[in-house]
């Protein structure tokens, strides 16, 4: 029998303290209808769903906004998927949820007008009580956008004001009243 020799560019060695985990086993078995993509339930009131603060996590993430917004055109679909992913990612990226052992809950409220999203994270390390506002920031800042993006896009958002345990809101009408979305590009 021929000697196998180990290809490294075929099947390259684990990096040491890494382990690969798909993503199915983030989702308990009795919410999978949450990440489907589809409508396939009777309408829901509130959605929970409890994330490990792990940017590896964001295509979940973005898969539970998708079905949360399922009975909607794909406009809104997508809107709402971008605001939501973009509280997710600030509460990974500005808060203790993204520390090891960290999470975050989102939560959707849908009414007969709209949805709202909750994020809730574990808030920071330090810094005193105070309303998150966006940022003015010069055009070639490559960060830093996240809150002026939802500021623009939602219906409407908020958050409680503090420092320890954020949490950070956005309100989406059906008819993206209040969103810039649907707002006619400036004529040069």
């Amino acid at each position: 029998m021929p000697e196998t020799v180990h290809d490294p560019r075929l099947h390259p060695a684990p990096v040491a303290g890494t382990a690969t985990v798909p993503l199915a086993a983030f989702v308990r078995p009795g919410h999978r209808h949450y990440f489907t993509g589809t409508c396939e339930r009777a309408p829901y009131r509130l959605r929970r769903y409890a994330f490990p603060g792990l940017g590896e996590v964001m295509p979940l993430v973005r898969a539970f906004l998708d079905t949360c917004a399922a009975h909607r055109d794909p406009d809104y679909r997508y809107l709402f998927t971008l605001l939501g992913s973009e509280l997710a990612a600030n509460a990974v990226c500005h808060s203790l949820s993204g520390r090891p052992g960290g999470h975050y809950t989102l939560l959707v409220h849908r009414n007969r007008h709209g949805l709202r999203l909750t994020c809730r994270d574990l808030g920071a390390a330090t810094g005193e009580d105070t309303r998150l506002a966006p940022e003015r920031l010069p055009a070639e800042a490559e960060t830093g956008r996240g809150l002026a993006l939802v500021d623009a896009l939602a219906t409407d958002w908020g958050d409680n004001g503090y420092a320890r345990y954020r949490t950070v809101w956005c309100y989406l009408a059906y008819d993206l009243q209040g969103s810039r979305w649907k707002e006619p590009a400036p004529v040069a």
